[in-house]
């Protein structure tokens, strides 16, 4: 298998803090299994961040989900609120804040990031996604 091939996989989770570092785990699993370590410190990162907002800010299910296509690793997070997230807050603004930078981060370590409504299995929710290219 090329690294050229496309693939995707999901990964349904509760809503649970846990939910977090299984979610880091398996990622990391995933990419080295693709031969794709050079991109895990950064997707690692970037997934715990989409995944803590998605178990933090909703109250229901959510999913970890990462695609590679034409030489880009999209890592997104689906949650059960349709509310679109709190804009990213610039980190020279953040100050000492527990919370918020979330964003700021994936904003800053992915090449691009955003986010859609989506409905899955009859639940109105959102698709938090960033991208990470392979010639970054």
């Amino acid at each position: 298998m090329s690294e050229y091939d496309s693939w995707e996989y999901s990964l349904y989770i509760p809503n649970d803090p846990r939910a977090v570092p299984i979610s880091r785990r398996t990622l990391r699993l995933i990419l080295t299994m693709h031969g794709l370590i050079r991109f895990v410190d950064v997707a690692e990162l970037l997934a715990a961040e989409l995944v803590s907002n998605a178990v933090l800010h909703t109250k229901g299910p959510a999913a970890l989900r990462v695609r590679w296509a034409a030489g880009v690793l999209r890592i997104g997070a689906w949650d059960t609120d349709p509310e679109p997230p709190q804009p990213p807050v610039p980190f020279e603004r953040s100050g000492d804040a527990e919370g918020g930078r979330g964003l700021a981060l994936v904003r800053a370590c992915a090449d691009v990031w955003g986010w859609q409504p989506l409905a899955r299995d009859g639940n109105r929710g959102k698709y938090v996604w960033c991208e990470l290219t392979s010639a970054a």
